[in-house]
């Protein structure tokens, strides 16, 4: 791609997932001519998504494998824990998954869609506890972005109330699906003994959201949302932000094209980047007035490390690029509700996902000094007819089982934590030195370790769990186990985060509040990988709110003529 082509192009922008999807449309409504590489290959939702398939039409019933790891009609193609071809590597001792999408719109496509705002405390951790770092950005810069994100991509949800977790002004949210009948338990327990239940925020339409390039209507509760959806209501950047970028003719898509590393067009100035093509192997550059970043934190962190001179790594002379890697904590806790067997059958399918959910509701405690573990968790809510797991069936077969399953069915409950993990020097990603992908790209090693405040804070999280369990006269079905055996693997939760974190200092940060470089002033970090810090709440919402913000700066700089 050489010529005329390359000289059209003001912004070259690596991923298409949240943070590329979000950079190609503000810059493209900007009037600035944007090219998208995405590494996975063309995906159009509307012709590819079958919503309505039983498992049971399924090769193997829609078991997981590795090349679909969520079951067989998941919207993941063509990536997942491994891709062919494409391998990483781990230091001794270390236990780490990464996920990579290999499609157009990435994980948005078959995200978790739960959407908090990070609160003020989560941008300045460093001055609560002494651990980590502070942002250079605090909560007051950040909650315009979030009003406009919620209206612009479809939340649901309620006023929350607390400590830390933010509320959204009336106009920016649709409203909340009614609790399901497990989750209206759940709430009464866990109220009851003092643990604050609240509407989840979740990127799911509950009204229809009109636009004339991408439609996209309420969700009829009928399909799971990880299989892709085809009306819309899903937030992904296929069905809404990409189509609107692209309908202003300022945008071209090219798939199948993995960046392996970026040009330089002078000592601290981007040229463009090169790319090879996945299919034939060959390998293209492209030129560009500014390079944004938005690949996903590990591919993001392996492209700069693969950019340097003389085997140094570009935009590093703070040498914490591919430092304070973190990952949300996982652990997840059951228990059989007899209240909950043989009731009657009906449809409580509900939107994708939980209605309700648990916030962190111990900043309080946890400040004075209380608790053996120094950042929050929260829970997210499991339960609605099933077959029910193993350990709450009893030890029979035959007529008896199938009776058992009948009885059961829909009385299995769960809470599901996700934690904030701190970051430490012995979580870190790095360039293998004698490993190079099927393109000839070197790979990305992993270490990564949990600190004793992980381990407290999944004990604390499990007792709590367990407390809510009883007060609903439950059997707890979770193994017996130390709290570092339950932990998810790091990487698990696909929260990876802050590789290339933003500070207010050159010295010990890589980018600075908008995510542009210290030392390249048009590359711009747009995904998870700037972040300070990775706190409990799921990040997707943030990363968009601040891809919305620094492509509006990076438009007025590239208008004023301050990136020539």
């Amino acid at each position: 791609m050489t010529g005329a082509a390359d000289a059209a192009i003001d912004v070259v922008i690596v991923g298409s997932g949240a943070a590329g999807g979000m950079a190609a449309y503000s810059l493209t409504k900007s009037g600035l001519r944007c090219l998208i590489l995405e590494a996975g290959r063309d995906y159009d939702p509307q012709k590819e998504v079958n919503m309505f398939a039983p498992e049971s039409a399924a090769p193997l019933r829609g078991t997981g494998t590795p090349d679909k790891p969520f079951g067989y009609f998941d919207a993941t193609v063509d990536g997942g824990w491994q891709v062919d071809g494409e391998p990483y590597t781990m230091r001794e001792g270390t236990d780490f998954r990464w996920y990579r999408p290999r499609m157009l719109g990435g994980r948005t496509n078959h995200w978790g869609r739960h959407v908090p705002r990070f609160g003020p405390y989560d941008f300045k951790p460093f001055s609560r506890d002494g651990l980590g770092v502070d942002w250079p950005i605090g909560y007051d810069e950040v909650a315009p972005f979030y009003d406009r994100v919620e209206r612009m991509i479809g939340v649901n949800g309620g006023p929350i109330g607390l400590e830390n977790h933010p509320d959204s002004p009336a106009d920016c949210l649709m409203p909340p699906p009614k609790p399901r009948v497990p989750e209206m338990l759940i709430a009464a327990a866990a109220e009851n003994i003092g643990i604050p239940v609240r509407a989840a925020h979740t990127a799911v339409l509950t009204r229809d959201m009109p636009d004339p390039v991408a439609p996209r209507s309420a969700c009829f509760n009928a399909t799971p949302c990880t299989r892709g959806c085809t009306i819309g209501a899903m937030f992904q950047t296929t069905t809404s932000l990409l189509p609107m970028a692209k309908a202003t003719g300022r945008l071209r898509v090219v798939t199948d094209a993995m960046v392996s590393r970026i040009v330089m067009a002078s000592g601290n100035r981007a040229g463009g980047v090169e790319y090879v093509d996945r299919k034939t192997g060959m390998r293209h550059q492209v030129t560009a007035r500014a390079v944004v970043l938005a690949a996903g934190t590990g591919e993001t962190t392996r492209l700069l490390l693969n950019s340097g001179q003389d085997g140094r790594a570009l935009a590093n002379t703070s040498g914490e690029l591919g430092r304070n890697l973190t990952d949300s904590t996982g652990a997840s806790f059951r228990a059989y509700i007899p209240g909950l067997a043989n009731r009657p059958r009906y449809n409580e399918d509900g939107i994708g996902g939980q209605h309700i959910y648990i916030p962190f509701w111990l900043y309080g405690q946890q400040h004075r000094g209380e608790l053996d573990f120094a950042r929050g968790y929260h829970f997210e809510i499991n339960g609605r007819f099933g077959i029910p797991p193993d350990a709450a069936l009893p030890s029979t077969w035959g007529p008896a089982l199938k009776q058992a399953v009948r009885e059961r069915s829909g009385a299995t409950i769960g809470l599901v934590l996700r934690g904030e993990m701190i970051p430490n020097k012995d979580s870190y990603c790095e360039i293998d030195p004698g490993v190079k992908d099927r393109f000839g790209i070197p790979v990305l090693r992993f270490a990564f370790k949990w600190s004793q405040h992980e381990i407290n804070q999944v004990a604390h999280g499990r007792r709590a769990a367990h407390s809510v369990f009883r007060r609903l006269n439950g059997t707890i079905l979770d193994p017996d186990l130390p709290p570092e055996k339950i932990m998810t693997a790091g990487g698990e939760i696909i929260h990876e985060l802050g590789t290339a974190r933003m500070g207010s200092d050159r010295r010990s940060s890589v980018v600075d509040g908008y995510g542009q470089t210290w030392d390249v002033d048009n590359i711009v970090l747009m995904d998870g990988a700037a972040f300070a810090s990775g706190p409990h709440k799921n990040p997707t919402l943030t990363i968009l709110a601040l891809a919305l913000r620094a492509s509006e700066r990076l438009a007025t700089r590239l208008r004023s003529g301050a990136l020539a």
